[in-house]
């Protein structure tokens, strides 16, 4: 897919430099959405730990909305105009500078750490569906799981060395008053991106050639290719089924992430320190497996490496959810680690390998779009569930139903008849 003799081939450096990308965003999702931040909120922030679980189901839900509706076009205009780099740039320096403002938040400040929080996710959203437009560029069908799973395989131990710093930071070298010892997580989340994306940006080409164009042109062309795509679905039919897939079951996977920390201090009593002990043995095996199930999906497809997570998901969530020692749970954590790193890394490799060249920060704006209404209905339904029983058990028990869904959904994905339509138009345009 990156064969066009018009466009510079393929160095190491710039696959070593996008999977970096994966590296430096992950402390976001990691130190914020995940393991500190978001536990932090919902327990000193806010003024009622129950009522923090539900506003920060709601903050998700908002950033998760915006996104959904901004970044199609975003990524039709970067198509149109050569400019994903560019959007990349800024939303990497807006997330870096919102997620130093949370550091700020304490007692009292919910509903403006809220709307930084958004923001800020907003931005961390976008940049994460930027950079992964460039991976139709960087792979052929060959190799894509193993270059896709080195990026998520990366991400997860940037994770993991920011959550083995975080503990530090909580449990030894900050004082506790006014939670700074935890507030400060954020800067360390700020400075990782900040400091781990520049390679990307040094080493990273955009390949699509640069148009110059007024503001409002290039809105009118970002709408105007959306359009085309639409009225040519056929073309794209694998491409939509799924992402309406993975829309469905990343309602489980994003669920199981925002409200994780949250679960485990409210059903086991689990601490800060604990919490960051938990993610560092997450993502460790995530990380692991991600990288190791690369070259499995280059085996035998993207298809049936998310199958075989999905079902494995499922038996992790029932293990969470029957738990009544700190050991089955941990297992149930342990086995969400391994399945959750390769099928993330699988469901964005399987969509490069339908990508048209043309398409390709339009797509994958869509495959944001799908992943981040995956972000309303899940923690939606956790926080109505919790609202009405207040009981996290049978709020983390929605999640099987949003996986068992999606894997039902992507039974009707035609791996190979979408991988032909990609590179036919590829060809055809190149």
């Amino acid at each position: 897919m990156n064969a066009n003799p018009q466009t510079p081939p393929v160095e190491r450096r710039e696959i070593v430099s996008w999977a970096m990308y994966d590296f430096a965003h992950s402390a976001f999702g990691t130190l914020v959405v995940t393991f500190i931040f978001s536990a932090y909120y919902a327990r000193s922030i806010a003024t009622d730990p129950i009522e923090g679980a539900i506003w920060w189901t709601r903050a998700v839900n908002a950033s998760a909305i915006i996104t959904a509706l901004i970044m199609p076009v975003v990524g039709a205009v970067g198509d149109f105009g050569g400019l994903k780099k560019r959007f990349l740039l800024i939303a990497t320096a807006v997330c870096v500078a919102l997620t130093a403002g949370l550091f700020r938040m304490g007692p009292g400040d919910a509903w403006i750490a809220a709307l930084v929080f958004v923001g800020a996710s907003v931005a961390y959203e976008s940049l994460q569906s930027l950079a992964n437009a460039f991976l139709p560029e960087l792979s052929t069908r060959e190799n894509m799981g193993r270059i896709s799973g080195l990026g998520w395989g990366l991400g997860y131990f940037g994770g993991l060395l920011c959550l083995i710093l975080a503990l530090g930071m909580v449990t030894a070298w900050l004082p506790e008053t006014g939670g700074l010892n935890v507030r400060a997580t954020n800067l360390l989340a700020a400075g990782w991106l900040l400091v781990f994306s520049i390679p990307t940006f040094l080493f990273l080409r955009e390949r699509q050639p640069r148009r110059r164009a007024s503001f409002g042109t290039y809105v009118r062309m970002g709408f105007a290719r959306i359009g085309d795509t639409a009225r040519d679905l056929r073309r794209y039919r694998q491409a939509i089924r799924l992402l309406i897939a993975r829309l469905v079951y990343n309602d489980g996977l994003t669920t199981a992430f925002t409200m994780a920390a949250i679960y485990a201090a409210a059903e086991f009593g689990m601490e800060t320190a604990d919490l960051l002990v938990l993610g560092i043995v997450v993502n460790a095996t995530a990380g692991a497996s991600a990288i190791g199930f690369g070259f499995v999906q280059d085996r035998i497809g993207g298809k049936r490496t998310i199958a075989i997570t999905l079902v494995l998901l499922m038996v992790a969530t029932a293990l969470a959810f029957l738990a009544r020692t700190l050991g089955v749970f941990w297992a149930a954590a342990i086995l969400l680690g391994l399945m959750v790193g390769p099928n993330q890394a699988a469901s964005r490799a399987l969509l490069a390998s339908f990508v048209p060249r043309s398409k390709q920060g339009e797509l994958f704006g869509f495959y944001a779009f799908s992943g981040r209404l995956a972000s309303v209905l899940g923690p939606l339904s956790y926080g109505l569930i919790l609202g009405a029983t207040g009981s996290h058990r049978w709020a983390i028990a929605s999640i099987i139903v949003f996986l068992a869904a999606g894997l039902l959904l992507l039974l009707r994905v035609d791996e190979e008849e979408g991988a032909t339509l990609a590179a036919a138009e590829g060809a055809s345009r190149g």
